[in-house]
């Protein structure tokens, strides 16, 4: 009957009403044809423009055309009993993925940078330009691709930082919190990467220990034994969790009962108070800022979940998004420290300069709305394994009474 039911449940997220659906293909339909034009466009910057000899100017074209169907080709395959021919798609997507938002990036540059050559007659044959223009992208994007790739895949960075608390009794001075955020187990990150982050974690020897969401891109069934690690996550005040928009993509309340399940306490709009010497903290979360237009029980409520919470006792808050401050200001609810992720940095450079369209902050230590927010780099990456310039991350922020 178990295994009826779950069957049930996967043959109901694979249907979708005629409407939405031809909403989805045609905004698809979009997408692809934009990414296509800007394929075209580098296709003609790197190949067709320079005119180079013998079969390069039909074979580039025809590499950067196969490269773009990889991508929806790619992501078709995630659909699928994985296979080793399946993920090979899915990396060689992933990776194309990334790789050409910085090859865009310079070809963009590079013609940028051509135009004033041109224009100050610094450089007059257009030839030479054209061709001197692709051999400078070429020689810029490859070992950026690869470095990005190291990074991604390299050991989290340990940000260390010291945060003055406000009215934090001396038997918490000097607690350390150490925070994952935006592990993305999937397609391209299992078990083995998350169990080595854990080891990370672990070896810092943290009191508390807080994962700020976006924990996996998939349903619980394909990715319960990939998140099983977390289980082996130690701090000697409690591992706490709360919600991404991730999860919610795959099942978020399934999600929160698995991860309750590896033993973690799980904060939906709720609160917990944690104690060592007479003095004590209350660690509250909220869901994921957007959940609510997904679970319309799950929306985030700083207020329900900091409701009861003792006065004059220091409040940590755990929450996804960095804009969830903007709730809390308009609740009306005081929060001494909100930990955040979502933003992963900006991962690929240069979209940081874009997350700040969404988000009031990019990374770092910062106060939105009054509230002082920690934005956390992300520990994984989100599609592409890729990371230039802003690097994996493990926080580890010491709490110090504040003089």
């Amino acid at each position: 009957m178990a295994e009826l039911s779950q069957g049930a449940e996967r043959e109901e997220r694979t249907r979708l009403p005629v409407g939405l659906l031809l909403r989805w293909l045609m905004s698809l339909g979009g997408i692809l044809t934009v990414f296509g034009g800007l394929h075209a466009y580098i296709a003609v910057r790197l190949f067709v423009s320079p005119e180079w000899p013998g079969a390069w100017s039909v074979l580039g074209p025809v590499g950067v055309a196969l490269l773009f169907v990889s991508l929806p080709l790619g992501m078709m395959m995630s659909r699928r009993e994985p296979t080793a021919w399946t993920r090979a798609l899915q990396w060689l997507a992933y990776v194309w993925l990334g790789a050409f938002g910085i090859l865009l990036s310079a070809v963009v540059a590079a013609d940028l940078v051509g135009l004033v050559l041109r224009w100050t007659g610094v450089v007059a044959d257009p030839l030479a330009l054209a061709r001197g223009r692709a051999l400078a992208v070429v020689g810029v994007t490859l070992p950026a691709v690869v470095y990005a790739f190291v990074t991604a895949r390299g050991r989290a960075r340990v940000e260390r930082l010291t945060v003055p608390v406000a009215g934090l009794g001396p038997g918490l001075h000097g607690l350390k919190v150490v925070q994952i955020s935006d592990i993305h187990i999937g397609p391209t990150l299992d078990g083995r990467w998350l169990r080595r982050v854990v080891e990370q974690v672990n070896a810092l020897k943290p009191d508390i220990v807080a994962v700020t969401g976006d924990l996996v891109d998939g349903h619980v069934e394909a990715l319960r034994d990939e998140v099983k690690p977390l289980a082996e996550l130690r701090a000697s005040l409690g591992v706490f969790y709360v919600t991404g928009n991730h999860e919610y993509y795959h099942g978020g309340p399934a999600w929160a009962a698995e991860v309750a399940r590896l033993g973690l306490t799980v904060l939906q709009n709720e609160h917990r108070v944690v104690e060592r010497d007479n003095a004590r903290l209350t660690v509250a979360g909220v869901t994921d800022h957007d959940a609510g237009h997904i679970h319309p029980a799950h929306a985030s409520r700083p207020d329900v979940a900091l409701d009861g919470a003792p006065h004059g006792v220091p409040r940590l808050l755990l929450a996804h998004q960095p804009r969830s401050a903007l709730h809390v200001a308009r609740a009306g609810v005081s929060v001494d420290l909100q930990l955040s992720g979502h933003t992963h940095g900006g991962q690929v450079f240069p979209f940081m300069f874009f997350v700040k369209l969404q988000q009031p902050v990019v990374s770092g230590l910062a106060t939105i709305a009054g509230v002082r927010v920690y934005t956390h780099r992300g520990t994984g990456y989100w599609g592409p394994p890729l990371r230039l310039g802003p690097a994996p991350e493990i926080a580890e922020l010491t709490l110090v009474t504040a003089p």
